[in-house]
């Protein structure tokens, strides 16, 4: 597997190579339609500006995130790009068999040759009821405590290596790297690569010691950002698919030609987070109902807290907030996901965005 699979170019003057993280956000007075619409517009429109990859993460029972199947998302976003690559970030491992997430990304290589990752998570994506639904069991703490294990058979059946006697030997995952060893077979035997998510050092460890590529998610556990990248670096092990350590961020960037537009957006973001982390998700709020929102003393605590880590304002503003992030994590990589309540605001961000960078226009 070549590493520049997984290293992108610093385009215009961005200090790094920039991606695109999209929740599939629906906001108030919008369907998972328009949401999915505006995704499609969205990588068609970073493609166009050089963004080097674009994922979607899976979530579960949250109304203002429609991204709940990630293959079936990326399959249609393979349908309306040609370049940017696409990618999960991440699947949840522990609410999947691995042999499914390994047929569905097979899949997904043979319908996007070369620009497929499989960004794999081990947190549920969702509170504890839904995990336990998807999961069949309620024993959730056993999905996360196995993610080595799950991860290691996951890798096998992606590169249908078991060795023989194990009870999975003659068991393949289709699209595959069998296809190319059966009579008469031309299938290519390359396969996605695999990137580790992380809020915390478990991943960031594990990530390093497989010599694997890692994503941490700064966008809601900035205080862990730092400390997860340091020990990635500190215990990463060269490997096949890597020489040198290769860890970007999740950043929530959002880009305005009005300041105050900016600060509204926020903190309809924040009330949306308020919501979610008190068990009453719904969808994205519009900026009126948030203005009008009374928080409570907690509340006002969280929201500040949380918008304290979201890099917003103008486009020059942003520009050098992530310019800043940048040099304070060395980070080889900034992945932004922007939330607002209307598409065409999500769009308007990123296009701001490119243009202070100075990044192509297709």
């Amino acid at each position: 597997m070549s590493a520049d699979e997984i290293r992108g170019a610093a385009l215009g003057t961005a200090p790094v190579p920039l991606s695109v993280l999209d929740l599939v956000t629906v906001g108030a007075g919008s369907t998972a339609t328009d949401a999915l619409r505006t995704s499609a517009d969205l990588a068609r429109f970073t493609e166009g500006r050089g963004f080097h990859r674009f994922w979607v993460a899976e979530h579960h029972s949250m109304p203002g995130v429609a991204s709940s199947s990630p293959a079936v998302i990326l399959a249609h976003l393979a349908a309306h790009t040609d370049r940017i690559r696409l990618g999960s970030g991440g699947v949840m491992l522990p609410n999947h068999a691995p042999l499914v997430i390994a047929e569905q990304f097979g899949t997904l290589e043979a319908l996007a040759p070369g620009r497929i990752d499989l960004g794999l998570g081990r947190a549920p994506g969702t509170d504890g009821a839904t995990a336990a639904a998807l999961r069949r069991s309620d024993t959730l703490h056993e999905g996360a405590d196995d993610f080595p294990q799950q991860l290691s058979e996951l890798t096998r059946f992606l590169d249908d290596d078991f060795p023989d006697g194990h009870p999975y030997a003659r068991i393949h995952a289709v699209p595959g790297p069998v296809q190319a060893t059966s009579p008469g077979g031309v299938q290519s035997p390359h396969r996605p690569p695999i990137w580790l998510l992380g809020s915390s050092g478990f991943s960031a460890q594990l990530a390093g010691m497989l010599g694997l590529p890692f994503a941490f998610a700064h966008h809601f556990s900035a205080h862990n950002t730092i400390p997860a990248l340091d020990l990635y670096r500190e215990t990463f092990r060269p490997s096949e698919v890597l020489a040198e350590p290769y860890a970007l961020i999740g950043v929530s960037a959002l880009a305005t030609d009005d300041e105050r537009e900016a600060a509204r957006q926020v903190r309809a973001a924040a009330l949306n987070m308020v919501r979610l982390r008190t068990g009453r998700p719904g969808l994205f709020p519009d900026p009126e109902e948030a203005a009008k929102h009374e928080f409570s003393p907690m509340e006002e605590d969280f929201a500040s807290s949380w918008t304290k880590n979201i890099v917003h304002g103008t486009a020059e503003e942003v520009r050098a907030g992530l310019d800043d992030l940048h040099k304070r994590t060395g980070a080889d990589e900034l992945m932004l996901t922007t939330h607002a309540h209307r598409g065409e605001l999500r769009l308007r961000s990123y296009e701001l965005i490119a243009d202070a960078y100075g990044l192509p226009v297709a």
